[in-house]
């Protein structure tokens, strides 16, 4: 992607709109420009940067930075990905120091969301894209604050080439063959995986399936991404937390997917970061990834916000929530530790 900059010589009265667009309120929180949202859209393009925090997809958020970059020529989207507790750790100290980088983050930790519902972690949302019906407001945003955007489906995965027979629910993982060539997602990286490994006990046989799958030797990834990628590559055969891998498959990967019987998913939340330095450009861009276009560049191969997304394989609103009882405090802890001890 191209990178662009502000302009090096700018009038005085474009610099103190610079300024007033990059203050900070008294309460310590970066706030957008007061006026219409043509004033914040030209405030973001004097900015001419926001940098989002995202545990999407790579290639869907390649698609995010090339639709929005289009949108806004005079903005330059930075992404930086990874896991929840990654991401959250950088966006916990930014908040602490008051010194921000990132802008938008996008995460599917919602004890973390639930812990900053009153905070200044995150800004309000002011986006006109966030009153579309279609978008169905009230059940799509917390707090005025967090805004749903998408959501992964995750389920069995499998490289055709190993494993013709493929996978249709997790006792097919018990296979003697596949001892040491099964592949799962690190139950510590995210709330998220606490929540898949409980709907497996769940709809398919308790603790017991998790141990026999313990038994097979899997190789352990730090999320369903790496994971995705060793399933393509023919590093292991099969894994039992991957995504329908479009783009592996599209590249001429010998992969294939199956949601299995119970279907899960995670929503991926958007937020605009309390400390953002660019708090304009981030109100922009939280809006366009709920239009259309940017619908239609993150949701390929996972659940959209929006109807009738091209690609997209269910509507996030229809997701179920987490199982906070294993996502959320205490239990969360205790869970964690049950199933490190399990598969370790």
């Amino acid at each position: 992607m191209k990178h662009k900059c502000i302009r090096a010589a700018v009038t005085a009265a474009l610099a103190a709109l610079t300024l007033t667009a990059c203050g900070s309120s008294s309460s310590g929180t970066s706030e957008p420009v007061s006026g219409s949202w043509d004033d914040v859209i030209a405030a973001a393009n004097e900015e001419g940067k926001v940098t989002i925090y995202s545990t999407q997809a790579a290639p869907r958020l390649a698609a995010l930075e090339g639709a929005f970059e289009a949108a806004y020529p005079a903005i330059d989207l930075e992404v930086v990905r990874g896991v929840d507790a990654d991401l959250l750790s950088k966006i916990d100290a930014e908040s602490r120091s008051g010194k921000g980088i990132g802008d938008v983050a996008v995460i599917t930790d919602v004890s973390w969301m639930d812990a900053n519902n009153d905070t200044d972690a995150a800004g309000k949302l002011i986006g006109p894209n966030f009153d579309n019906p279609e978008y169905e407001r009230d059940t799509s945003i917390i707090a005025d604050r967090f805004f749903l955007e998408g959501a992964v489906l995750l389920g069995f995965g499998w490289n055709t080439s190993l494993l013709p027979s493929g996978i249709s629910t997790p006792q097919d993982f018990l296979e003697p063959a596949l001892k040491g060539k099964i592949g799962i997602v690190n139950p510590a990286t995210s709330p998220t995986y606490l929540d898949y490994y409980s709907h497996i006990e769940k709809y398919y046989g308790g603790r017991e399936v998790l141990e026999q799958i313990a038994d097979q030797n899997p190789r352990i990834y730090p999320s369903n991404q790496p994971l995705a990628q060793a399933i393509a590559s023919g590093e292991i055969s099969a894994g039992l937390m991957a995504d329908p891998m479009l783009p592996n498959k599209e590249a001429g990967a010998p992969v294939e997917w199956a949601a299995g019987e119970h279907i899960w998913g995670a929503k991926w939340y958007g937020l605009v970061l309390g400390t953002s330095p660019h708090p304009n450009a981030a109100q922009v861009l939280a809006n366009f990834m709920v239009s259309q276009p940017g619908q239609d560049a993150t949701s390929v191969g996972y659940s959209s916000a929006l109807p009738d997304v091209e690609g997209s394989l269910a509507r996030a609103q229809e997701v179920p929530d987490q199982n906070v009882e294993v996502t959320t405090g205490d239990g969360a802890e205790r869970y964690r530790d049950e199933l490190e001890k399990t598969f370790n």
